[in-house]
């Protein structure tokens, strides 16, 4: 009976995050396919991203990830241009060896104009193609082991109803480290058939 609940309020909410965005910044593109508490089957639209790998534990790299990045967004670009910020920073694992990589949205405007050349050459830019995830929102402190025992109950939401993961975990930050614990949005997601 919850499961349909979900698949009702999931219908009712199809276009809920589409062309929105969290506290003025730019989202990726994605609609709610179901949502059950803080669980949610999205389907993303394609969109650009600026991303860089980076070696080390998985805090390190998104706190070095992010200031490549940043240094790219705030003018650190063969134009002097700066762009937009937008969310989440996103982080997934690239390979089993403690590579990860992190990624910004490009905004539509500047992704759909042209983008100016990073000065930094570890940044490349990657149009992400549509793709289906499960995702689990929680707000708090995002620890290793936060981050591990949410990975898990997510796996097991999306084990138990049938869907098949294909990639992941794939880690979500929307609010900077200085936004108190109870304020901050973060996800995991899965990547999904």
């Amino acid at each position: 009976m919850r499961w349909i609940f979900g698949l009702v309020a999931g219908a009712m909410m199809a276009t809920a995050a589409a062309g929105e965005d969290y506290k003025g910044n730019e989202m990726p593109p994605y609609r709610v396919e179901v949502a059950e508490g803080a669980f949610e089957v999205r389907s993303y639209g394609a969109h650009v991203v600026a991303e860089v790998t980076v070696d080390g534990s998985r805090e390190a790299s998104v706190g070095t990830g992010f200031r490549v990045l940043a240094g790219y967004i705030f003018g650190g670009n063969a134009a002097g241009a700066k762009i937009a910020m937008t969310v989440p920073v996103a982080q997934s694992a690239a390979d089993a060896a403690g590579a990860w990589t992190v990624r910004f949205l490009m905004p539509s405007a500047n992704a759909a104009a042209g983008l100016p050349q990073p000065t930094d050459g570890r940044i490349r830019f990657v149009t992400m193609p549509p793709e289906r995830q499960v995702a689990l929102r929680f707000s708090g402190v995002r620890s290793d082991k936060t981050l591990a025992e949410k990975a898990l109950s997510l796996k097991d939401w999306a084990t138990a109803r049938g869907l098949t993961v294909t990639a992941g975990p794939h880690y979500y930050f929307y609010d900077g480290p200085m936004t108190l614990p109870w304020n901050r949005r973060n996800e995991v997601a899965f990547s999904i058939k």
